[in-house]
This record gives C-alpha cells, structure tokens and sequence, in this order.
C-alpha cells in the first residue's frame, strides 16, 4: 500500500514472518521540465541557423562540379576533333561526339552553338554572358556553360578555352 505525504512517500510492506513494516522514502520526480525543454530546442535552434547555411552552400558548390566535369569533356573532344581535322570549327555540334549524361542542370555552349538546354535553362535566358562569350575559330575555341544552381536570380557562368583555361566568370555561388 502507498500513501503520500507532503514530498515523502509512505510505503508499507510485509516481512516474511508475517510483520508490517513502515518504511518513508522521498519522492522520485521523472520527466523533465517546461524550461529544460526550452532550452534544449533553443540550442537545437542556434545549431541549425548556423548549419543550414553552411549546408546549401556546399550544396551549391557540389553542383559547379557539373559545369566543371562537362567543360572537360567538351575540352577532350575539341582537342581530340582539332588533332584529326586541323581545325575547331563545326558545322553541328554532334560533329564533336560528345553530349552531357543525365539531366544536367547547365546548358552548355561549343563557340556558340547550343550543345542541350538544362533543366535551369528556363531561369538562365536568353544568350547574354556576363563574361567571356563563347566563340569559335578555326585555331581556337571558348566553350561555356550556363545554369542556375541555387534558384535565385544570378546565373553561374563557366568558360574553357582551348588552351584547357577553365574559369568561373559569374559564380552563382557567392551571389
């Protein structure tokens, strides 16, 4: 049997040889308060603005490897194209045998031929490039790559030359 008293339990309890024995024990509270719990989701909180920022620019950073890796391609075949034909200049794009895999994000330029339109070529218009226009010559080439990596306004803008010059001329990124 239990019963309480004021912050005290009061338990009673039988013996083996039959006595009734009073015993008086603290009360136990289990759980926690209003307050802890408060404090631990501000904490949570703070952790999270500081992380989540960090998180999508990563993310952002990681998605340039696209650009990054297609140029390269587009570099390889320009210069595997340029070594058996003597110059860089074509008449379609296909003439080069490369074409990005998947669904890239970027929209990708030979010289001013259109390669593919990207998934964000929709919010990336038109052929305006802030930097370096793409261009094509017989004794050299600038291939660039458009796409909007993070859905704000600006554009991530990369060009390679044929001299394998990769640059970031609008990096979306820090925008």
């Amino acid at each position: 049997m239990l019963t309480h008293k004021g912050d005290q339990a009061v338990v009673f309890s039988v013996t083996s040889n039959r006595e009734i024995k009073k015993k008086r024990r603290l009360k136990v509270n289990a759980g926690f308060t209003l307050t802890e719990i408060m404090i631990v989701v501000a904490i949570i909180s703070i952790l999270a603005a500081i992380a989540i920022p960090n998180f999508m620019n990563y993310q952002a950073k990681a998605r340039q490897s696209e650009a990054k890796v297609g140029l390269g391609g587009i570099f390889t075949a320009a210069t595997a194209y340029y070594a058996s034909n003597a110059t860089y200049t074509v008449a379609s794009f296909s003439e080069l045998d490369y074409a990005p895999v998947g669904t890239p994000v970027y929209t990708f330029n030979y010289g001013g031929i259109a390669i593919n339109s990207g998934s964000s070529a929709s919010t990336c218009p038109g052929t305006t490039w802030a930097g370096t226009t793409p261009s094509l010559s017989s004794a050299s080439f600038t291939a660039g790559a458009r796409g909007n990596i993070d859905s704000d306004p600006t554009c991530d803008e990369w060009t390679i030359d044929d001299v394998r010059n990769l640059t970031n001329t609008v990096n979306d990124v820090l925008n």
